[in-house]
């Protein structure tokens, strides 16, 4: 079952692209019984205590870094201007609450400024546009004097929404911030668990990585560290039941893990894809396959790795993702646990060798 607790603490850390420490710090707390380091970029490296180091690797990747801003100028009133840390739709950002992260690392509470119709001109009623360069945070002060001096705000501070993780325990679906990608970074702590005491022919490390939102940056460095010979990324992938019908959607709450095809970063390998089919079938996982025409993982990164790397992206149906809140069903990320240790337990050597073309000849 999936740990809700850790769940709760991933999700209410903050850590937009390049200030994933306070994701860090969760995750270390949750490790103890594996190997684990960080680099300089906050990518951080999970080993079972079984590795031996000669042996094929195997990366299980996750991404740690959710969607935010950065401070950019703080003007005469005490008004915050922001600029995106990863992809964000305007019109979902205005009258939302925020938290800043100053250089102290106090967190300061602030409202995305959204004017009152009562001072909106007819034209701004009608058209209803907002640009980001035009969006302000107001974190209560009358002056730039007080923004700085009293609140310790500057201009390049982090910042994220305000938003409490909630498990309701009616129905068992979870509700928070950054499922994109927390949900996957727990999915590669709940599989090291599970492999942990099995008898592996080759070495697991998880690598999750750093600033995925903000080009996928992490995963090249944790690629050229790790040197994995397959790999398997888990993704709080967006849920799209909401938008289409029941032959359309691909991406279901409570309809189990998605395997994802393909998209904008990647062509899956056709293999491991099948593999992963065979063994959900047979061990009665439930899944859903997905073929997206948009979007992208850290398997963007990774399958071009050494000598192309075979990869599994395996998504966690997140609703709304890339807005403040989610909503996510903890049975969808138990099958896709269930599914990646699975799939794992039947890669012996010669599963391997058909993936890396080892016995083309």
């Amino acid at each position: 079952m999936t740990d809700i607790k850790m769940m709760e603490r991933l999700s209410n850390a903050f850590g937009p692209g390049g200030f994933e420490e306070d994701v860090v710090r969760v995750i270390k707390e949750y490790t103890e019984d594996f190997r684990i380091s960080m680099d300089a970029m906050n990518n951080v490296y999970i080993s079972l205590k079984g590795n031996t180091g000669n042996r094929p690797v195997i990366m299980l990747d996750a991404h740690l870094d959710e969607v935010g801003f950065m401070v950019q100028t703080i003007d005469a009133k005490g008004l915050l201007s922001i600029v995106p840390l990863g992809g964000w739709i305007t019109t979902n950002i205005s009258a939302h609450s925020m938290i800043i992260k100053n250089r102290k690392g106090e967190y300061v509470k602030g409202i995305v400024v959204s004017k009152p119709p009562h001072f909106m001109t007819a034209e701004e009623k009608d058209s209803g546009k907002i640009h980001m360069e035009n969006l302000r945070i107001d974190v209560g002060c009358t002056s730039r004097e007080e923004v700085v001096e009293l609140f310790g705000i500057e201009t390049g501070d982090p910042v994220v929404p305000d938003v409490t993780f909630h498990h309701n325990d009616r129905n068992h679906v979870i509700s928070g911030k950054a499922f994109d990608n927390r949900i996957g970074c727990l999915a590669v702590i709940e599989t090291l668990k599970k492999l942990k005491d099995m008898n592996l022919p080759y070495d697991v490390v998880g690598a999750l990585a750093a600033q995925e939102e903000v080009g996928t940056r992490g995963a090249q460095v944790t690629t050229q560290v790790v040197k994995p010979d397959l790999a398997i990324v888990f993704e709080g992938s967006p849920a799209d039941d909401m938008y289409y019908d029941e032959y359309t959607a691909q991406g279901a709450l409570k309809k189990g893990v998605q395997i994802r095809h393909m998209d904008q970063s990647y062509v899956s390998h056709a293999g491991f894809i099948h593999l992963a089919q065979k063994t959900a079938k047979e061990k009665k996982i439930p899944y859903q396959s997905a073929v997206r025409r948009g979007g992208g993982t850290n398997a963007g990164k990774i399958h071009l790795g050494h000598e192309a790397v075979p990869v599994l992206v395996l998504g966690i149906p997140s609703r709304y993702v890339h807005t403040h809140y989610s909503y996510a069903a903890l049975e969808d990320v138990d099958s896709a646990v269930s599914l990646a240790v699975e799939t794992l337990r039947a890669m012996d050597q010669e599963a391997m060798d058909t993936l890396l073309k080892k016995n083309f000849l």
